[in-house]
């Protein structure tokens, strides 16, 4: 099992109940989430020792979000205090042919705010996979250069960089994405992208004839040859509450595709991607063959798509019960 560390802003999510819209909800569900909270959580459940680092406020939504990760098993010795607020964001739940929305109100959050790192140098002491995601340089120019600052001391340190580039159309340009992407990813080891992250962050054409994502990945590991694996989904979307969800992994060349989840009617989507980033970083960490990672990835995130919330509330154990009965039987 490795030692992780995952790094980013965790908020209050609240959601609509099916058939209803924000702007006329008059009750929301309450969870906490974020990206990388969900990865440290996923981990957790798996059984790795992990800590999550960001900044929350000093009053009792802060409270809530401590106690929520330790619940789960997650260290929270690097959860600074500190700010004004924490971030919110409201999901308006869909259905049927009517996708789901998000409402962003995370300015001047406590972590947002933040205007250069406040944790230890000694943080990354130790620690096997530090992991990150796109959305935290989106959210300001100083979280860029903080960021870039992290993941060179983690490096200095002997971690690998983990990146889920996750891009937020809500929160900052293609463009900005897209030049801040050129800066982070010669420090990656591993990255969560795909086709479209080929063709508009890193300007990969489409090839002559059609052809798998193992082309995009081939391309893009001969721009970044330091990232050893690239995995990402392929999401056939029938409609918001029913999808078909297919796992990829390229490892040194080698190229895996998981078997499809038909997944229907999907209780919450929000948190699968993260679910299967753990995955990935779970088979990485006990080196699983690429067949089984992909597999055991993408079946997490499959599960994820089952319970409402962002994390994913499924063990280790669970999840490979889950791959060797197939789905839909009672387990007696």
């Amino acid at each position: 099992m490795g030692k992780m560390l995952t790094l980013g802003e965790i908020m209050l999510r609240l959601s609509t109940t099916v058939g209803e819209r924000v702007a006329s909800s008059n009750q929301f569900f309450a969870h906490y989430g974020g990206g990388e909270a969900n990865v440290a959580i996923s981990l957790a459940n798996f059984g790795h020792t992990v800590a999550f680092a960001s900044k929350i406020p000093e009053n009792a939504l802060g409270d809530g979000v401590k106690q929520h990760l330790q619940r789960y098993g997650v260290e929270c010795r690097y959860l600074l205090r500190g700010g004004n607020r924490l971030g919110t964001y409201y999901v308006e739940t869909g259905i049927g042919e009517r996708a789901a929305q998000v409402v962003y109100d995370r300015k001047g959050s406590s972590f947002a705010e933040m205007t250069k790192s406040e944790w230890p140098t000694e943080m990354f002491e130790g620690i096997d996979i530090f992991h990150i995601s796109g959305i935290t340089p989106a959210l300001s120019k100083n979280w860029q250069q903080t960021l870039i600052e992290l993941v060179q001391a983690a490096k200095q340190a002997g971690a690998k960089i983990s990146l889920d580039i996750n891009f937020r159309g809500k929160l900052w340009t293609t463009d900005e994405a897209k030049q801040y992407l050129k800066q982070i990813l010669p420090y990656v080891d591993f990255c969560s992208a795909g086709k479209l992250d080929a063709q508009v962050f890193m300007d990969i054409p489409a090839p002559d004839k059609e052809t798998d994502d193992r082309y995009y990945y081939d391309q893009m590991n001969q721009l970044y040859p330091n990232i050893e694996l690239f995995y990402g989904t392929h999401r056939k979307v029938i409609s918001a509450s029913h999808n078909i969800l297919t796992g990829r992994l390229w490892h040194q060349g080698n190229y895996v595709v998981s078997q499809s989840h038909i997944i229907d009617p999907i209780i919450d989507r929000v948190g699968g991607g993260d679910a299967f980033a753990a995955g990935v970083l779970h088979g990485i960490a006990n080196q699983s063959s690429d067949q089984e990672l992909i597999a055991f990835a993408t079946a997490a995130s499959a599960l994820k798509h089952t319970v409402h919330g962002d994390c994913n509330l499924f063990s280790a154990t669970e999840i490979n019960d889950f791959i060797k009965n197939g789905s839909g039987k009672i387990v007696r």
